[in-house]
């Protein structure tokens, strides 16, 4: 009798934990579900971008000699039309001189050919000398005139290598490293230091053949409103930009083109080669968004589970426009009446019956929020 006692024991422990295991499944079985939330919202999308002045100048010698004096320092601020370096200038200063002198001379014996011809003339006249002798002394008072815008051409020649002599700021900007020191020998065309004008900065960033036509169609204004430049630190630069320029062709390697973007650098914080990301904001109203959990893809197309009016679990293709931060915005395959599993979709199939547990949409962006 104790015996069958305890064998009845045994046999209701073993039941008791077959129904937990049951109730558990029961339970496991129970799925959250979510409905696609309709909002108006921001999209945000970040392009890596390069920084260039809007001005950036290298100052290269047009002449050589020697490096006679530096009358600034690396990283000096400087106007337009103010001296930077000084070339060895007695060289050209000589040849100035001695081209001053040859003009002088062709002057001298233009002037003594014009007495000739005039001389010779009154002589043709009187029937002294014949023509061919006037013709002659014409021609060589002529050959003395060209020598005359020789030396002149000359003249100004050295003039003009005299002023090479000196090198002066093109433009208000900042001076760049100065490689070569007082005393250095500089050659024709040798590097002498680069010179920017930072009061404005572009931004190159490359944009995707279908986010162009986007922007097209949308307008470049709906964007620019929103065109921000975000530092390499991760701040936001100050000042909004402005797009500019669309390059006129595709990269055929990337299948994207390049946009130009000019922000305001009154502050002087941005400089030539810097790097940061060019933002674009742009407005979406009523657009619908579903949580990136509730999605998974086969073979590049993106899809979730819709569960239906009798719990049935159904498979559905949905395409996405723009990713959001723990979202997607759906372009078409759902309404905003569908019920979507949030959780488990590793866990079902097209055509199992399930329990739902509808998640609110407050809820539900709360829960997202938490994430970030």
């Amino acid at each position: 009798m104790k015996a069958i006692q305890n064998v009845l024991g045994v046999m209701v422990m073993v039941l008791g934990m077959a129904c937990q295991r049951v109730a558990k499944k029961e339970e496991a079985d129970k799925y959250p579900v979510v409905s696609p939330i309709v909002l108006d919202t921001v999209y945000s999308n970040d392009y890596v971008a390069n920084i260039h002045s809007k001005q950036n100048v290298e100052l290269r010698s047009r002449i050589s000699g020697y490096l006679d004096r530096i009358h600034v320092d690396e990283g000096s601020t400087v106007k337009k039309g103010q001296l930077l370096f000084s070339i060895s200038s007695q060289e050209y200063r000589e040849q100035l001189l001695r081209a001053k002198a040859l003009l002088k001379s062709a002057i001298a014996d233009a002037k003594a050919a014009e007495y000739d011809v005039l001389n010779i003339k009154l002589l043709v006249e009187k029937n002294v000398v014949s023509k061919s002798e006037l013709d002659i002394a014409q021609a060589k008072l002529d050959a003395l005139m060209a020598k005359i815008d020789e030396a002149r051409s000359n003249e100004s020649n050295a003039y003009l290598q005299l002023s090479f002599t000196e090198i002066r700021a093109p433009f208000d900007g900042v001076i760049d490293r100065i490689t070569n020191k007082h005393g250095s020998l500089i050659e024709e065309g040798t590097l002498l230091t680069t010179i920017s004008d930072n009061t404005e900065v572009f931004a190159y960033f490359n944009v995707s053949e279908r986010e162009y036509l986007d922007i097209k169609a949308n307008g470049l204004q709906s964007f620019e409103e929103g065109l921000t430049l975000m530092l390499a630190n991760n701040q936001v630069h100050k000042h909004r930009g402005k797009i500019e320029i669309i390059e006129g062709e595709f990269d055929h390697t990337t299948g994207s083109i390049a946009f130009r973007a000019r922000f305001p650098n009154p502050e002087q914080l941005l400089k030539q080669g810097a790097s940061g990301k060019v933002r674009l904001n742009r407005d979406l109203r009523n657009a619908m968004l579903i949580p990136q959990k509730a999605t998974f893809e086969i073979q590049d197309k993106m899809y979730v589970f819709v569960v239906d009016g009798n719990n049935i679990v159904r498979t559905r293709s949905i395409v996405s426009k723009f990713r959001l931060p723990h979202l997607f915005v759906i372009e078409s395959g759902l309404k905003s009446t569908d019920r979507i599993l949030y959780e488990g979709i590793q866990n079902v199939r097209e055509g199992m019956k399930v329990e739902v547990d509808a998640i609110p949409s407050e809820k539900l962006m709360n829960n997202l929020a938490m994430l970030n």
